[in-house]
């Protein structure tokens, strides 16, 4: 094989399409020589069949990042595919509709908890879950929306990705060690399944269309998914705890 990731074995979350960033990170993956597994969640059915238009099918597993059991779990459903993990792709963000749209103030703690728990705390569950399948030189990426800034309508999934990029700094603390790294990619406005349901949402998208100094293409995942997949390559060894932008350069523009 030859290609950045070749031989390397990639564990990727968060295929739901092939609008999906995850999808064009694991379509970029493969072609450039990396076995990856999939992990979908409560459309498993969906999932495989967009599995399917992988260049190479991959096995999907099914994972729910907030059961104890399905991580306890997960070394094992790994193992049946691949013999290790060079890297972890994180793409799982939810929350419920009455945390989004402006209802800031009006979000009740049932609610903000759970979007807290898929979108924040599952960075550290699903790196637990894999260290037993991880040797020094592994990589960890997640995604976030730039967290630096209240964004309107995003509410408390903005903080939600705020505690994302603490928890990161952290993970890259703690797994420094093993020899592991933790990053993210902060992605600007694209028009994937999870964006269609933030309730005005377009407002993101026109701002970007019209400022960013590259430009933007909020149907194009490519630019995210090189830089995810140059992220789980040999080719950041000493980079961690790191935010990298892939926005168009929107994120160094004053107000």
């Amino acid at each position: 094989m030859s290609g950045l990731l070749a031989g390397k074995r990639l564990l990727i979350t968060g295929v739901i399409t092939d609008a999906s960033i995850a999808f064009a990170a694991a379509r970029i993956a493969q072609e450039n020589g990396a076995k990856v597994v999939l992990t979908g969640f409560g459309r498993m059915s969906l999932v495989e069949r967009i599995a399917k238009r992988l260049p190479e099918p991959p096995p999907v597993i099914e994972l729910d990042v907030t059961d104890p059991e399905h991580l306890a779990a997960l070394p094992d459903k790994v193992r049946e595919h691949v013999d290790g993990l060079d890297g972890v792709l994180h793409s799982i963000a939810f929350g419920p509709q009455s945390v989004l749209g402006g209802e800031f103030l009006n979000a009740q703690w049932e609610d903000v908890s759970k979007a807290l728990q898929v979108s924040t705390y599952s960075y550290q569950s699903l790196a637990v879950a894999c260290l037993p399948l991880m040797q020094p030189g592994g990589s960890i990426v997640g995604l976030t929306f730039d967290a630096t800034k209240a964004w309107p309508v995003y509410d408390w999934m903005g903080v939600a990705k705020a505690g994302l990029e603490s928890a990161n700094r952290y993970l890259a603390l703690h797994l420094g060690s093993k020899g592991i790294r933790s990053n993210l990619v902060s992605a600007g406005p694209l028009r994937t399944m999870a964006a269609k349901s933030i309730p005005g949402f377009e407002q993101f998208e026109d701002a970007w269309a019209n400022r960013a100094p590259l430009g933007w293409d909020l149907h194009d995942t490519t630019a995210t998914g090189k830089a995810i997949c140059a992220l789980l390559s040999d080719w950041f060894p000493a980079t961690t705890g790191e935010v990298v932008h892939v926005d168009g350069g929107y994120h160094a523009l004053g107000a």
